[in-house]
């Protein structure tokens, strides 16, 4: 189809032409989805015959003790792993020094 013949042709002819190419395209991509969904499976048949080595299971980590809390909030706490805490990045910006918020082990 021409594009002068488009333009020439009414909202209505427009949107039902549209419809059409919707309702095709949805058809279209639908029978494609399936042939690539069956080629996947395929795959991951031919994946699961060869032998591959079996991985270990992560080691279990033991939790971390927290070992610094915030004295405005004491139920915020960090462990001084990954990336600071909003409170504690505050706190130091504002002239604290880190171990201001350091917990004390007992013993």
């Amino acid at each position: 189809m021409q594009r002068s013949e488009l333009e020439r042709m009414g909202v209505e002819d427009l949107w039902g032409l549209h419809l059409e190419i919707s309702e095709m395209l949805g058809e279209k991509l639908e029978k494609k989805r399936k042939v690539v969904d069956e080629r996947i499976k395929l795959l991951s048949h031919v994946r699961s015959d060869i032998a591959t080595p079996a991985r270990s299971a992560r080691r279990p980590y033991p939790p971390v003790l927290p070992k610094f809390r915030n004295p405005d909030q004491p139920a915020e706490t960090w462990a001084g792993r990954g990336k600071r805490p909003r409170w504690l990045t505050k706190l130091l910006r504002a002239g604290r020094r880190l171990d201001d918020f350091r917990i004390r082990q007992a013993g």
